[in-house]
């Protein structure tokens, strides 16, 4: 009994000590153990001592720090500290021998009780031996167990240590924490049980009770009870050791109606048998193949109505190298939805080269329990993630009480390498309709579209025309379209689209990969209105090429591929920009600077109207052109450098039209200018009229001076001969530059002297056909601006009338002679240009 013992008489020289432990001591205390109990209790240190710190255990005038009190024996003890419970544990160990004859069984006690231990962290543990014919259970009332990983804690600090035995080897069942499943474990051959307990804890019962079974010829039975919702993670002997040689144990499952079970394998390792075979057997009510047998890396059942076992057989490993077997797994069990009674077909049969994974969607991790979302195929085999190949009909159902937990990606090849034959051939980009039957959303359909290299490029044709995603404008639609291409060695991200926008077309140069990405459940009535269709076109050199015929209702806001990484070095991309006749068109960059520092080349932005082969030249290493207008349709190219680290190549620009308008005040200049040059020419052609008519009537008789010393030929060109019938009397020749200046452009050897010229050659080709070919990258020439900039705000109107061209003359063949008369010979071109 717990006491303060003053009545021992010490020495004279341990009065002073004992007396000053005591003073700082706390109580003392006394245990005593009957004969025949078969209990030790034994005092230690559980924690080293603290430096500076130390406490003792004081019994019989003596300072010690541990303390064994056996069977028929009673001591008396305190300690020199008032915090022992810091320092040290108590441990209480009762062996029951059941081989000799019977043993006592039922409710077990806790022998001596808490209230006569000091307050220290305590371990009871009962070890029981037993015939291999005799079977024991251990029977745990509530809350019953649930299982953890060896080292792991529970929150209230209890823990329960249950181990067995195979002959002389000591097996671990398992450790657990209250709070669980777990109500009954069968062992034969011993059980060891061990009930941790800390020292704030006044618990007085053990919570659970033995009885004596028949033999079970296993390992161990380990019984999992459910009353409702929940899950249980379980885990094979010796865990995470290896599980015994050929060994069987066995877990027993209680579901209760109408709840459904499914099971999970976590983790596992499989050993290296030599004979046998490792596996795990299901005995599932209603079966007409129980047990069924699985293998360790197969998908285990699920979807299981009632009770049902599944046992764990180990085989006979090798000597030399046995490998280790280990399984841990879950079991979920939740009520069944609507949808577990539903079955889908799913038919792949005809398609290749696909494959469809319904899977979890990304979620925050709960404390609470969460229902389980199981895929189940052909109604037994559910697992969280199911994959479906194609060539192959499938019959699938949910275990799951909220599907949106789930979601679908699904990938498909088609591949084209015969140029000859997939030229101008085409594709349509189309979801299955098996797959948008299904209740769960479609995250990602992506197809892969693959050419011959150097032989054919692709190029995508929506239904409706795209919107290109950019932070001004932000696709709102229930999808979209993610485009990439793969060149340059690397993937390139051509952009996010959506419906409703200006682009009408997108070519690749080489093979291209489309993802369709959802957003909301409406994109299955959205997606129905939008169809992209993939042709096969010639291949061309621009990594890519967009076509956008823009409205007047929205800007179009374009940007450059692979956005916030840069345009990849050396990498060519161009808009096709359509303008009606009736509008007109502005081009605005969005920012001043594009950022960009390059390496190694140059780095061209050109501006080029279909009519013209006229070009205008930008430096992306300057400041950006400033918006201008366009009356007919252009190309934007912008063609890269290799940049420099940390400085790539991003563009944004938008195109807006508004109708072309013209200038009152020109319109007024014109209709007087035009009135008023009429009104001069019927004034002249008066005048002639009344001149003629008055020259006929003062007409007299013709007289003529002869001068024979005067030729009548000009100079150094023959004589003027008879036009032919066919000439047109009113077509003027052309006087060319050479022939006036030429004797400016004379050497002194009397050859011609060509002027130096820029080494760049504007786009050569059919004017709008093509993009337009950018500069060698290697020039270092500037900016070339070979077209007017004219500004969006304010700019003035486009002429309607067609501008005059001059076309030299053809050279006429046969006897015909030459008949450009020059107007002046060679000494008066020199007055002249003096």
């Amino acid at each position: 009994m717990a006491g303060l013992n003053c009545g021992v008489t010490l020495p004279l020289l341990g009065v002073l000590l004992l007396g000053a432990v005591l003073l700082t001591g706390g109580a003392a205390f006394q245990i005593g153990l009957p004969h025949g109990s078969g209990i030790t209790v034994s005092i230690k240190l559980g924690t080293p001592l603290l430096s500076g710190k130390h406490c003792s255990i004081i019994t019989r005038r003596i300072l010690t720090t541990t303390l064994l009190i056996k069977s028929g024996e009673t001591k008396d003890f305190s300690f020199s500290c008032r915090d022992p419970e810091n320092y040290f544990v108590i441990e209480i160990q009762k062996n029951i021998d059941c081989m000799a004859g019977p043993c006592f069984f039922g409710e077990v006690q806790l022998q001596p009780p808490t209230s006569g231990l000091p307050t220290l962290n305590r371990t009871y543990s009962w070890d029981v031996q037993a015939h291999k014919r005799i079977g024991l259970e251990l029977q745990f009332s509530l809350p019953r167990l649930r299982q953890i990983e060896p080292g792991d804690s529970c929150p209230d600090g209890i823990t329960h240590s249950i181990s067995g035995r195979v002959d002389s080897t000591t097996v671990q069942i398992g450790t657990f924490c209250s709070n669980g499943t777990v109500s009954r474990i069968k062992m034969q051959e011993g059980v060891h049980m061990a009930l941790h307990l800390p020292w704030f804890h006044h618990r007085n019962v053990s919570g659970f009770s033995i009885a004596n079974r028949s033999p079970i010829k296993r390992l161990c039975i380990i019984e999992s009870v459910f009353e409702g919702e929940g899950s249980a993670t379980l885990m094979s002997a010796n865990y995470p050791a290896g599980f015994p040689e050929d060994e069987l144990m066995t877990w027993q499952f209680v579901i209760p109606a109408p709840l459904r079970a499914s099971v999970s394998f976590l983790q596992f390792n499989v050993s290296n048998c030599e004979r046998k075979e490792e596996r795990v057997e299901y005995y599932i009510p209603g079966s007409t193949t129980n047990p069924e047998v699985f293998k360790l890396e197969d998908q285990q059942p699920g979807n299981m109505a009632g009770n049902f076992n599944l046992s764990l057989q180990g085989c006979d490993q090798d000597a030399q190298n046995p490998g280790t077997l280990r399984l841990k797994f879950q079991v979920l069990v939740q009520y069944p939805q609507h949808e577990s009674n539903v079955t889908y077909v799913v038919d792949l049969s005809k398609e290749r080269d696909m494959s469809l994974s319904i899977e979890p969607r990304p979620s925050r991790q709960s404390r609470r329990f969460v229902p389980g979302c199981f895929v189940c195929l052909e109604s037994r085999t559910c697992s969280t993630n199911l994959t479906l190949t194609a060539g192959s009909r499938h019959k699938i159902s949910f275990l799951c009480n909220d599907l949106t937990r789930l979601w679908m990606n699904a990938e498909k090849t088609f591949g084209c390498m015969d140029h000859r034959y997939c030229l101008r051939r085409s594709y349509s980009l189309q979801v299955p309709r098996d797959i948008l039957q299904l209740p769960v959303q479609l995250h990602d359909f992506s197809w892969k579209l693959l050419v011959p290299k150097d032989r054919l490029s692709l190029a995508l044709v929506p239904a409706q025309k795209l919107q290109q995603h950019t932070q001004e404008r932000i696709c709102n639609s229930s999808f979209s379209y993610l485009v990439a291409s793969a060149g340059l060695g690397q993937d390139l991200y051509l952009g996010s689209f959506c419906s409703g926008g200006a682009i009408q077309q997108i070519q690749v140069k080489q093979n291209m990969s489309v993802t369709l990405r959802t957003f909301a459940p409406s994109f299955r009535q959205e997606v129905s209105r939008q169809d992209l269709t993939v042709f096969f076109i010639p291949h061309f050199k621009e990594e890519g090429v967009f076509t956008v015929t823009p409205d007047m209702k929205n800007k179009v806001y374009l940007r450059t591929p692979n956005w916030d990484r840069g345009l990849p070095s050396l990498a060519s991309v161009s808009w096709n920009i359509s303008v009606p006749r009736d509008q007109v068109a502005c081009l605005t960059f969005v920012k001043e600077r594009a950022g960009l520092v390059c390496q190694t080349g140059r780095a061209f932005l050109i501006v080029q109207e279909h009519s013209s082969a006229a070009e205008e030249v930008f430096s992306l290493e300057e400041v950006l052109p400033k918006p201008s207008t366009h009356h007919r349709s252009f190309w934007v190219n912008v063609s890269n450098c290799s940049p420099a680290s940390g400085k790539q190549l991003d563009l944004l620009f938008q195109v807006s039209l508004s109708p072309r308008t013209v200038d009152l005040t020109v319109i007024l200049i014109a209709v007087v200018g035009g009135s008023a040059l009429l009104l001069f020419a019927l004034g002249l052609i008066i005048c002639f009229v009344r001149k003629n008519r008055k020259k006929k009537r003062n007409k007299g008789p013709a007289v003529g001076i002869y001068n024979g010393n005067i030729s009548t030929q000009m100079p150094m060109q023959p004589k003027f001969q008879k036009a032919p019938k066919d000439a047109d009397p009113h077509v003027y020749a052309v006087i060319e530059d050479t022939m006036v200046y030429g004797h400016l452009l004379q050497g002194s050897n009397g050859s011609f002297v060509q002027p130096e010229v820029d080494t760049y050659r504007p786009f050569q080709g059919p004017v709008g056909a093509s993009p337009p070919s950018p500069p060698p990258t290697c020039s270092r020439t500037w900016t070339v601006k070979l077209a007017p900039e004219e500004p969006c705000p304010g700019f003035s109107p486009e002429s309607e009338s067609e501008p005059y061209t001059f076309s030299h003359p053809t050279k006429r063949s046969g006897g015909d002679r030459n008949t450009e008369v020059p107007l002046l010979d060679a000494h008066e071109v020199e007055q002249t240009g003096e």
